[in-house]
C-alpha cells in the first residue's frame, strides 16, 4: 500500500481564530461559575435581594406590587456584578498572577481575549436574566414593553460596566481592585435606584441619576414596569459611559 507525500507530515500553528476565542471564552465561562464568590456576586446576592425585598415590606418603592419597581432594577445590579465586579476582579487577580502576560504571549490575540472573556460575561448574564426572570414572574412580576428597548439597554450597560471594570483591573493592584470593586458595588447598590427610589436622596436625585446603574436600572424600570417608549436619555448615559470605559480601558490597561 502506497501513501501519498505528507499524509502523516505535521502542521503545527495555531488554530483558527474564532476557535480560539470560542474555547477561551469557554475556559472563562467554566472558571466563573466554579468560583463560589463570583457566584455569590453574580446570582446569590441579586437572588435573595429580589426574594426579600419583594416579599418583605422593608423599602417603599412607592404605588403598585413591590416586585414590579425591583425586578428591573436586580437585572441591572446583576449586570453589574458580572461585567464590573465580577470582571474586575476576576481580571485583577489574574493580571498580578502573571496569567495575562503568558496569554498575551500565545498566539490568542490581546483583542481576542478581551473578546473572549466579552462573551464569558454575555454568557454568564443571560443564565442571571433567565433565572431572575423566572424568580421574579414566581413572585407576581408582570412585564410589559419593548423587547429590544431591554436588549439594547442590557447590551449597553455590559458595555459600560465592563470598560469600567476593565480599566479598574488594569490599573490598579490586585487587592485595591478587590477592594475598590466590592466598596463600589455596596455603594451602587444602595445609591443606584436598584433597590431604593432615587426620588428618595433628595437634591441627589439628579447627580446619581447619571450613574450607569441608575440610567440602566431606570431605563429596564421605565419599558418593563411602565410600558414606557425607547428610554434615549438613560441609553444616551449608558452610551457615554461605554465610550468612556472601553476607550480609557485601551489607553491605560496594563498587562502586568
Amino acid at each position: 500500500m502506497t501513501t501519498a507525500t505528507g499524509t502523516y507530515t505535521p502542521k503545527p500553528g495555531a488554530a483558527p481564530l474564532p476557535r480560539m476565542i470560542a474555547a477561551q471564552a469557554v475556559l472563562e465561562t467554566r472558571m466563573l461559575l466554579r468560583n463560589g464568590e463570583q457566584l455569590l456576586l453574580t446570582v446569590v446576592i441579586p437572588t435573595l435581594l429580589l426574594v426579600l425585598f419583594s416579599s418583605v415590606d422593608i423599602v417603599d418603592t412607592g404605588s403598585g406590587r413591590s416586585v414590579d419597581f425591583l425586578a428591573p432594577g436586580v437585572l441591572a445590579l446583576a449586570v453589574m456584578s458580572t461585567a464590573f465586579t465580577g470582571q474586575a476582579i476576576a481580571t485583577g487577580f489574574e493580571r498580578r498572577y502573571g496569567v495575562l502576560k503568558r496569554l498575551a504571549s500565545s498566539p490568542l490575540p490581546r483583542w481576542g481575549l478581551m473578546a473572549a472573556k466579552t462573551a464569558s460575561v454575555l454568557v454568564t448574564e443571560i443564565l442571571q436574566v433567565i433565572l431572575l426572570a423566572a424568580i421574579a414572574l414566581a413572585l407576581g412580576w408582570s412585564p410589559h414593553g419593548d423587547p429590544l428597548s431591554v436588549l439594547l439597554l442590557l447590551v449597553l450597560g455590559t458595555a459600560a460596566f465592563s470598560g469600567l471594570g476593565l480599566l479598574m483591573a488594569g490599573t490598579l493592584k490586585a487587592e485595591a481592585t478587590l477592594a475598590a470593586a466590592n466598596l463600589v458595588f455596596l455603594l451602587l447598590l444602595v445609591g443606584g435606584g436598584v433597590i431604593v427610589p432615587l426620588d428618595r436622596f433628595g437634591g441627589a436625585q439628579d447627580v446619581l441619576a447619571l450613574l450607569p446603574i441608575s440610567a440602566l436600572s431606570d431605563g429596564l424600570r421605565d419599558v418593563l414596569a411602565h410600558g414606557a417608549g425607547t428610554p434615549w436619555r438613560d441609553l444616551g448615559i449608558l452610551a457615554v459611559w461605554a465610550v468612556l470605559g472601553l476607550g480609557a480601558a485601551g489607553r491605560f490597561f496594563r498587562w502586568e
